[in-house]
């Protein structure tokens, strides 16, 4: 069995709004929803744990029943930090291979689930990115220069990891240095492994974000 941790414990601050952005309605649900389905779509034996902030889970609650979701997910609290909120999930997940995932990044397609779990499988990890096609400057000591945007990429997720690989990371103490979870897993000397993503696997932290995936949604119904 997989499983797949979704945190979700956005406060909407730089989104502007009072309602945190994982409820915000995108489409006809909450992003959260759609964030959840696209693991069930791909694989609905996958065991989903969801990271909630412990004082929004009275308002999730109120949310399924409203949008008559049914999908099984297991709920746990979140922590101080993502690395803590990780941590708890990981806590609750029983899968051979555990997924990270952002619940703010709702279009997240298929292919990627798939290829990150296959390749995880293979080499003990995968992570999702995709090339910068913007031109980088780089700034040291005041002064700026070009940057070689071919030694970089944007990082996605879901971020997959064999199960005793991500638990002995987790085991480690937080550091500032973590900013995702290939991070955390990189500490142990481990080598990151890159799988293409999709484009459409924004993360949702922006009003001008939403209206992105009110379009990319539009287009995938379409076609």
């Amino acid at each position: 069995m997989n499983s797949v941790i979704i945190v979700a414990g956005g406060k909407g601050l730089r989104m502007g709004t009072k309602t945190p952005k994982q409820f915000l309605v995108l489409r006809s649900e909450p992003v959260l929803m759609h964030t959840i389905r696209a693991f069930y779509n791909w694989d609905n034996s996958c065991e989903i744990i969801l990271v909630l902030p412990a004082s929004q889970q009275s308002y999730w609650q109120i949310l399924l029943n409203e949008y008559d979701f049914d999908i099984p997910v297991k709920i746990t609290s979140g922590g101080e930090t993502r690395f803590h909120s990780v941590k708890n999930g990981l806590r609750h997940a029983s899968g051979e291979l555990i997924g990270i995932h952002d619940g703010v990044r709702p279009l997240v397609s298929e292919e990627t689930i798939k290829n990150c779990f296959n390749v995880a499988k293979k080499e003990g990890n995968a992570i999702p990115c995709l090339p910068i096609n913007d031109s980088l400057r780089v700034v040291e000591n005041s002064l700026n220069k070009r940057a070689d945007r071919s030694k970089y990429f944007r990082v996605q997720t879901p971020q997959v990891f064999k199960r005793e690989l991500i638990m002995k990371g987790f085991e480690q103490e937080f550091t500032d240095e973590f900013t995702d979870d290939a991070s955390v897993v990189e500490k142990l000397g481990e080598r990151i492994q890159l799988v293409e993503g999709n484009e459409e696997n924004i993360k949702i932290t922006r009003a001008f974000d939403l209206k992105i995936a009110e379009i990319f949604l539009e287009e995938l119904h379409s076609v």
